[in-house]
């Protein structure tokens, strides 16, 4: 009968100093949140010496067993990380911030990229534009559903689409009622500002129960709630 070969244990975990090992387990036990110096040493079951604690993150960095990364809510502070683990959306800033800094370039080509797809849409839902710019190709890696309404979010803050609610007929006939969609909004020729498509700026352009609006009505431009948000804005 043949012996079972025993596993080669000799990794750089293996060779690690005790205080090695017990700063080790503090950040690696935080996983893809880190851990701030100050808070990884309250944290340590015995009281280590400063510099024994900065030669031994010299070490395990050195050993390839943490990284230092950059947490956006506090750059001057040193953060640490067990390099298997990933810096959460929290620490990191997500998608669009590349070690601690916006990625205003990259911002700007997926900003470009929905504007397109709407465009060539005429009107469109959150998930037709995420589905629309995945056919395309355009980028290496996939943007998720919530990555494209944060961009999509901002270019109606910025008044570069407009947000408007589906009314299931006209050019809204393959979207169901109610539904949140977004449409571009055509530029001037003069001034350089944007310049709403007609009615669809205004609640009425999109409101399902515009034929029985009248003046006078039960159905009114005094009593509508939208319109008069409308206009205070």
């Amino acid at each position: 009968m043949s012996k079972r070969k025993r596993p080669d244990s000799n990794t750089p975990a293996d060779a690690l100093t005790e205080h090695e090992h017990i700063i080790y387990d503090v950040i690696r036990s935080k996983q893809d949140m880190g851990i701030w110096t100050r808070d990884m040493k309250r944290e340590l079951q015995t009281n280590i010496p400063d510099n024994i604690v900065t030669k031994s993150l010299k070490s395990l960095q050195a050993k390839k067993l943490i990284k230092e990364v950059v947490n956006i809510q506090n750059k001057g502070r040193k953060h640490f990380m067990a390099v298997e683990f990933k810096p959460s959306k929290e620490i990191s800033g997500g998608a669009w911030y590349v070690e601690g800094n916006l990625d205003t370039d990259f911002i700007k080509v997926v900003k470009d990229q929905c504007i397109k797809h709407i465009n060539r849409l005429k009107v469109a839902t959150l998930e037709g534009i995420t589905d629309s710019i995945k056919r395309s190709g355009v980028f290496k890696d996939d943007l998720t559903k919530q990555q494209i309404e944060e961009i999509v979010r901002a270019l109606v803050l910025d008044d570069e689409i407009l947000e408007v609610k589906s009314n299931g007929s006209g050019e809204f006939a393959n979207i169901p009622v109610g539904k949140i969609c977004y449409k571009s909004m055509s530029r001037g020729s003069s001034g350089g500002g944007p310049k709403l498509q007609g009615l669809a700026s205004v609640p009425c352009g999109v409101c399902p129960q515009i034929n029985l609006c009248t003046p006078d009505g039960i159905i009114s431009p005094k009593t509508c709630v939208y319109y008069t948000k409308w206009l205070d804005f």
